[in-house]
Order: C-alpha cells, then sequence, then structure tokens
C-alpha cells in the first residue's frame, strides 16, 4: 500500500512582496501557511491562487484589513498538527504536551530547522525584501502517513 505525500508551503515576512521564485517553490502545495508580517492583502490575494493560505497575524499587520487574522491558529494534515504563530517569543503553550508535531512561525527572519523533544520547529525565513545579509528563502512540509519533514529553499534573487 503507497501513502500519499502531502507537501505544504511554508511562508513569512513577506512584507508586501511576493516574488516570483517563491511563487514557483510554492506551486504544486496542497496548502500554504503563511506566518505573518503580510503587510499587504493582495500577498494573501496571489498565494490562494496556488493552494488554500492558512495565515497568521505579524507585528507589522494592522489596519482593518488584518483585523479578522487570527494571532495563531492551528492546521491538521491528517496525523499531523501544526501550531502557527509569527513570534516563537510569544509561544504559549508546551507544543509537545499539546500534541504538536510542528511549530511555526517567522519574525526573526532566519530561516531554520530544528528538533526539539520531538517537534519540529520550523522558521522559513523571509521571502519578502532581503534584511541585512539573511538569506531570502521559503520552506516546506513534506508529509508521508504520520511522519513529517521539512526543508528550506533559499531563493535565487
Amino acid at each position: 500500500m503507497t501513502t500519499t505525500q502531502i507537501r505544504i508551503g511554508l511562508i513569512s515576512d513577506t512584507h508586501g512582496l511576493v516574488r516570483d521564485e517563491a511563487v514557483a517553490v510554492l506551486k504544486g502545495c496542497q496548502h500554504i501557511l503563511h506566518a505573518g508580517d503580510i503587510d499587504e492583502p493582495d500577498v494573501l490575494v496571489k498565494l490562494r491562487k496556488l493552494a488554500p493560505v492558512t495565515v497568521v497575524r505579524g507585528n507589522n499587520d494592522r489596519g482593518s484589513w488584518a483585523n479578522a487574522i487570527p494571532v495563531y491558529d492551528v492546521v491538521e494534515f491528517g496525523p499531523i498538527s501544526v501550531y502557527l504563530r509569527h513570534d516563537e517569543l510569544e509561544l504559549d503553550i508546551d507544543p509537545r504536551a499539546a500534541g504538536f508535531q510542528v511549530m511555526m512561525f517567522g519574525h526573526s527572519h532566519k530561516p531554520r530547522v530544528e528538533n526539539r523533544d520531538g517537534v519540529l520547529f520550523v522558521n522559513p525565513g523571509s521571502a519578502g525584501p532581503r534584511r541585512f545579509k539573511l538569506p531570502v528563502a521559503v520552506g516546506e512540509l513534506l508529509i508521508t502517513g504520520d511522519q513529517v519533514e521539512a526543508r528550506i529553499v533559499t531563493l535565487a534573487v
């Protein structure tokens, strides 16, 4: 019996910019998670043309358009639960005790995948304007059954 793989696109800190390079990586994903600092609602319009989008509000998301966006969200892909929040430092739960396999966040613009006590902590970095000398990047979750792995894709910009 073959288990289907689900590919989830991860993006954060777009700050009003949806790069063609990011779209190329996210194309074909079954779902996209955006960890905030969207800055412009058109970003979500563009991403929703690729796949369904779950988004949380970042510290730069202000105005009436952003009021309906939650500060955190939970998304389930089969047996894999993802806790989504903009800033890791605002984490208000123990992800492992709460049963999450993945904690996704943004804010720092620093791409990272780290396994902490059986929970994947993933920051896809910033896909928007380059900050300092940090890479411009997106990420993806690859889910096969009850297994999940994450990877960062640095964009050539």
